[in-house]
């Protein structure tokens, strides 16, 4: 199911690395919800920092690893499946 995303995947993590943005998307069981979220560095705590070099990016193409602001914890969507993405 493609619901139209609002960027492409390169500018949506090229913003997210920036600042935290808010993201509207389908999860996989069917559900909507709403993240704050972000790639940039400092607004991650250290001990959440990811080990490897790929700057929390998921190698996958169809989805982004993001640090979710509210659960302060990793989570991913999928490109296809976003219904908004805010960047302020």
């Amino acid at each position: 199911m493609t619901i139209g995303t609002p960027y492409p995947r390169h500018e949506m993590i090229d913003m997210l690395r920036q600042q935290v943005c808010q993201v509207r998307f389908i999860k996989v069981n069917g559900e909507e919800r709403d993240m704050q979220c972000t790639l940039k560095e400092d607004l991650i705590p250290a001990s959440k920092k990811p080990v490897a070099d790929d700057q929390g990016v998921q190698a996958t193409i169809g989805v982004i690893k993001v640090f979710d602001i509210d659960k302060q914890d990793w989570r991913s969507f999928r490109v296809d499946n976003v219904t908004k993405f805010a960047y302020p």
